[in-house]
């Protein structure tokens, strides 16, 4: 998946939201191959963040991409990365901006952890299904979409 692709998609869910720092955040987690994605809204029930985005992945590399790619695309967002905890060696990465905490666990901790149960009161936000791993189909169409819109003469 390239980089263009992914700024791409990510500038269509963006709208200067702390829901839509969620949601993009979900979507990077489900097109880096993350499972039981979960964007969680925060605000009601506590002061810490607006919004928890939570996914399960099987490795900490896979685990690493995704925080790599989610601190990236919210910097050039315009977004501060307050906190990463949990880089490169743990089996639970967060993510945290002030408005939303991204959660990143590996797929054998995360029910030791039960972060979902919680906050059983906290509201879930549907995700899209399109915000799960796009195939190499998926870019490839739009680059031919992109070709189509250029003028060769």
């Amino acid at each position: 998946m390239s980089k263009e692709f992914i700024t791409k998609e990510i500038d269509k869910i963006y709208n200067e939201t702390s829901e839509s720092l969620a949601m993009c955040s979900a979507w990077i987690m489900g097109n880096f191959k993350a499972i039981n994605l979960k964007v969680l809204k925060m605000a009601n029930e506590n002061a810490i963040a607006d919004y928890f985005v939570l996914c399960s992945v099987s490795n900490i590399t896979q685990a690493n991409a995704i925080a790599d790619e989610i601190s990236m695309q919210l910097k050039r967002l315009g977004e501060t990365i307050n906190s990463k905890e949990g880089m490169k060696t743990s089996d639970w990465i967060l993510l945290d901006t002030g408005d939303i905490i991204c959660h990143i666990f590996m797929e054998s901790a995360r029910p030791a952890y039960a972060i979902e149960d919680l906050w059983l009161n906290a509201e879930s936000i549907p995700i899209p299904q399109e915000y799960y791993f796009s195939s190499d189909d998926a870019e490839a169409a739009e680059k031919i979409s992109d070709e189509d819109d250029r003028d060769f003469f």
